[in-house]
């Protein structure tokens, strides 16, 4: 169920920051990561649990391994020297990715659901709400990491954290809004509440194995998991005081 639009009838105000965020993605990704070539970049401006645990940078040398399905042998690039302290990583990374799909799919997610919620809190506040939920995101999949002893070496690094943020806002501000997805071959116009929730759902069942997926999949399921309900419990925070006193007055 892949989402390509929603109702934006009510929109009041132009999602500036939203589309320099998106804008950032992709020069970050053309220009500083060469389209995912530049994998020196890469591993060293990525969020490293062991890294962000002990506080100090860790470099390693390229380790070379045998796929046994393939037989094929392959080169993991080292981790690189991060010249900022390693805490920054945690804001990189979040403008980092590891491919053009994890690009796109990303973006058009932030694309679709971002700008109501800049709506919602105002440009300066969603500024703020977005990267603390990309950051808190980010812990969640260090905190995780530590818990369940992965291996603390693997750097992570995509906006999905922070966007998760935004879809869980979204979800509580937008529950019955129109989506439009694309399902099966055809276009078809759902609630808000059955994207996001099935995509939380998602989440938490590969994240707890149930269906298979966990860390090792390469996909962080703890930091989408993680920058969602970081979202959903935080946003009325960062509403306007304005919008919080009408609110009050209507209920």
């Amino acid at each position: 169920m892949l989402p390509i639009s929603d109702d934006n009838s009510d929109r009041k105000t132009f999602p500036v920051v939203n589309l320099i965020f998106i804008v950032l993605n992709i020069l970050v990704f053309i220009v500083y990561q060469q389209w995912g070539t530049n994998t020196n970049f890469t591993y060293s401006y990525a969020t490293v649990p062991a890294e962000i645990l002990s506080g100090h940078d860790i470099v390693t040398d390229a380790v070379i391994v045998h796929d046994p399905v393939s037989g094929r042998t392959m080169q993991i690039p080292g981790l690189g020297i991060t010249a900022i302290p390693v805490w920054l990583t945690l804001l990189t990374s979040m403008f980092m990715h590891g491919g053009i799909a994890h690009l796109g799919g990303n973006m058009l997610y932030l694309y679709i659901f971002g700008d109501n919620i800049e709506d919602r809190l105002g440009h300066v506040r969603y500024f703020f709400f977005y990267l603390l939920c990309g950051i808190l995101a980010s812990l969640t999949h260090v905190f995780t990491d530590y818990l369940f002893g992965e291996n603390h070496l693997i750097p992570s690094l995509g906006a999905s954290g922070a966007i998760s943020g935004v879809m869980g806002a979204y979800l509580l501000f937008f529950p019955t809004r129109r989506v439009t997805v694309f399902l099966l071959f055809f276009f078809i116009h759902v609630p808000a509440f059955i994207v996001l929730g099935s995509w939380i759902l998602l989440q938490l069942a590969n994240g707890t194995g149930y269906l298979g997926g966990n860390e090792a999949t390469g996909i962080a399921y703890a930091a989408h998991i993680g920058g969602f309900f970081a979202g959903l419990l935080l946003v009325k925070k960062f509403l306007p005081e304005s919008a919080v006193n009408s609110r009050r007055r209507v209920w």
